[in-house]
């Protein structure tokens, strides 16, 4: 039996934080791997610190968000000048006002509040100039394995897995799943398996396009109903039938496409043609005259 088991089980854990205490030192001592002497890491929510006193030991230096006073308690064994503790909540902190540098972030999320997060770090499809996501390089993440499906899934991947997270998450980012995580890894034991995700972030976005709200728009309505095809999702999000129907004609796309088929290229390619139905026609007639030329 660990000492990380054996400490965790001495901690008061809470379940309306969705405290899953990661005790496997296999594990711990991967995420561990990913930490370099040149890292600037922000933690969120390092719980008991089992990755926390670990990854100090390697970072340049370590800032650690948690919300829970137990925790705060639980990490004051940590005394070193690398590292700073925050009791906050991380949706509050902003990444400017803890130093000017790019973090590496580390992140053992519960399910419930994995897309606040992410959406906070990283941005809205529309917040070109985001400015925590401006601050960092990548994050590693323990999230549930079938939020991790979603996070890593595409237009081929199973339908139920690919969707608003995946789009939101990948749009300037690149995702890698490092490895699965069994429930016995953690106390107390969650009911489902977790895994272990790398969110490498971009410069710029996956696309370009002339109105990245009028895009996100787009999105979220071919989303919003799944078992509906995108012409009557659109449609019931009250974009004109007829500018829809040239659309889809114009990028050759069937009436009965359904949204989670469709790539982020893709997207914005639908955006642009009902956003700017004269650009997509002149571009046409162009390759036509191009053609008989």
């Amino acid at each position: 039996m660990s000492d990380y088991f054996l400490r965790a089980k001495l901690f008061k854990t809470k379940k309306r934080l969705g405290q899953n205490f990661l005790v496997d030192e296999s594990v711990i001592d991967r995420i561990v791997q990913e930490v370099t002497p040149e890292d600037t890491v922000l933690e969120i929510g390092p719980g008991a610190g089992f990755v926390t006193e670990n990854i100090v030991k390697t970072a340049k230096k370590v800032y650690a968000v948690e919300i829970d006073e137990d925790a705060i308690d639980a990490l004051s064994h940590i005394q070193t000048n690398k590292f700073k503790l925050i009791h906050n909540d991380i949706l509050k902190v902003n990444l400017k006002d803890l130093e000017d540098t790019r973090f590496k972030v580390v992140a053992n999320i519960p399910y419930y509040i994995t897309s606040p997060i992410l959406a906070h770090l990283l941005g809205e499809i529309d917040d070109l100039d985001n400015d925590n996501r401006k601050r960092i390089s990548e994050i590693i993440l323990m999230v549930q394995w079938e939020v991790a499906q979603r996070l890593a899934a595409d237009e081929n991947s199973p339908s139920k897995q690919y969707g608003l997270l995946s789009i939101l998450t990948q749009f300037n980012a690149d995702v890698e799943l490092i490895q699965k995580v069994g429930r016995r890894s953690f106390y107390p034991a969650p009911k489902v398996d977790s895994a272990l995700v790398r969110i490498k972030i971009n410069e710029k976005p996956k696309v370009n396009v002339s109105d990245y709200t009028f895009l996100k728009r787009v999105v979220k309505a071919c989303f919003a109903t799944r078992r509906k095809n995108i012409k009557n999702s659109l449609i019931n999000a009250a974009f004109d039938k007829e500018a829809v129907v040239n659309a889809l004609n114009s990028l050759n796309l069937s009436e009965n496409t359904r949204g989670e088929t469709l790539s982020i290229e893709q997207f914005a390619q639908l955006s642009e043609a009902l956003k700017c139905p004269r650009k997509i026609r002149d571009k046409e007639q162009s390759d036509v005259n191009e053609f008989l030329e």
